[in-house]
């Protein structure tokens, strides 16, 4: 069987999460002329924000340019990791041992707050705590994972614990991997679900929503700031507002140079496959976990809540191909991990944006009169929502609005605009740099 006919015929070229909460097409309502806070992004930062404060009595208008959660929100993997990326970088030599700790700590707190925030708002998202295993894709990596779980475990997480390879065939059916990682606080989502019950929530609060409309110029005014809106059906206006927040993420353009600047927007793709017999779920992943490995361009994957299908991701390029070209090779990967599948077809395929900094951190702040939060390295899920809701009590003046990220410093590089070209390089030199592990370390 030749790697195309793996491919459905029929292939879905939106993301799986669709099928179950497709985003609105359609514009929510007419656009309010004057608001306190015109907040640009309709994802889990935007939303969050925009309940947080429609809470505490503000008025909000939450503008996309797509319908509202149709970005990254829903085109995500729906692996809840609490922050767990930030534990492998030496923060405490950057920034300070005090400032580092309070990164870990909130960073590791996030998981805590998302599961208080579905449970407080309702939203059913199949949310649950099934933890993750880390795959170690080389022997080196392995002993990398062992001073990770040490790490963890001596930040609070004390049920972390490490697998050798032949012990691993109780968290994962695959023999691809040299041992790996249990962090069993993980947890999963249905992303499309979660970010449509955050915009009801927000509604519910008194926020209006607004997908189709591209916002595309922004001036500060005497109240605070314009903003000049456009939709595809010719209709143009302008609102008012306080304050304005940008939630664009990895979608950050032309709107906020000074933002654009600092974010490395990386194109991530996914695939759903075809439903294969319970009894294959149940040995390919016997506890229901998240996986995930630890190749630079590393994959994630996981079985599909409440169906016997598998979703993998990865970038598989990091330049712009045909879904069909990326389904292929993102398949080929998921049968390296469980030949079982090889047979399998896949149904859906589609890609999304992730959002990097060049200091690997998330970043609140405001500049010339717009607020941000930005930047949350492909662990989003919860660290975006903490970060919308913490964003808006700093508007709000609350008490409780500190956060450790929200230091000064937000780095770029010299000439860097926002594209980038430099991709295709670290791609291939990340490729190699797999390679040789693999063979040699």
């Amino acid at each position: 069987m030749s790697d195309s006919t793996r491919i459905a015929s029929d292939l879905i070229t939106c993301p799986y999460w669709w099928d179950a909460a497709p985003p609105a097409e359609a514009p929510a309502g007419e656009i309010p002329a004057e608001v306190d806070v015109a907040i640009v992004g309709g994802g889990y930062t935007g939303l969050s924000a925009a309940l947080e404060l429609a809470r505490g009595g503000a008025s909000v208008a939450v503008l996309d340019r797509l319908a509202i959660g149709a970005g990254a929100s829903s085109r995500n993997g729906g692996s809840v990791g609490g922050g767990l990326k930030l534990a492998g970088f030496a923060l405490e030599k950057r920034l300070g041992r005090e400032r580092a700790d309070r990164i870990v700590s909130e960073a590791m707190g996030t998981l805590d707050f998302l599961e208080d925030l579905i449970a407080r708002e309702r939203i059913d998202c199949r949310f649950a705590r099934t933890g993750r295993y880390i795959a170690a894709w080389s022997r080196h990596d392995f002993d990398g994972l062992k001073r990770r779980a040490e790490a963890l475990r001596a930040a609070g997480q004390a049920d972390t614990r490490v697998l050798e390879a032949s012990e691993q065939s109780a968290e994962i059916g695959s023999t691809r991997y040299f041992g790996g990682m249990v962090v069993p606080s993980g947890a999963q989502i249905h992303p499309g679900l979660y970010v449509q019950g955050l915009a009801r929530a927000a509604e519910a609060a008194g926020a209006r929503l607004a997908g189709g409309i591209d916002v595309r110029a922004h001036r500060r005014t005497a109240g605070g700031m314009e903003l000049d809106w456009s939709r595809a059906d010719g209709a143009a206006g302008s609102v008012r507002a306080r304050q304005m927040v940008a939630a664009t993420n990895a979608y950050t353009g032309p709107l906020t140079p000074w933002l654009r600047r600092r974010i490395i927007p990386v194109d991530s793709y996914m695939i759903a496959t075809a439903p294969f017999p319970p009894a294959l779920r149940r040995r390919l992943d016997p506890n229901g976990r998240m996986f995930s490995d630890t190749k630079r361009l590393l994959s994630y994957f996981r079985m599909a809540p409440g169906e016997d299908r598998a979703l993998i991701g990865g970038r598989v390029s990091f330049g712009e191909i045909d879904l069909r070209v990326a389904a292929v090779r993102l398949h080929r990967e998921l049968t390296a991990i469980w030949p079982e599948l090889a047979a399998v077809p896949v149904t859906h395929a589609w890609k999304g944006r992730v959002a990097f900094t060049f200091d690997f951190l998330p970043h609140l702040g405001e500049r010339d009169g717009v607020h941000y939060a930005l930047g949350c390295q492909g662990a989003g899920v919860a660290m975006c929502s903490y970060l919308g809701t913490k964003l808006a009590r700093r508007i709000l003046g609350a008490a409780d609005a500190d956060t450790a990220f929200a230091g000064p410093e937000f780095p770029t590089r010299p000439l860097y605009s926002g594209n980038p070209w430099f991709l295709p390089l670290v791609g291939a030199g990340y490729r190699a740099l797999d390679a040789f592990d693999r063979t040699f370390r």
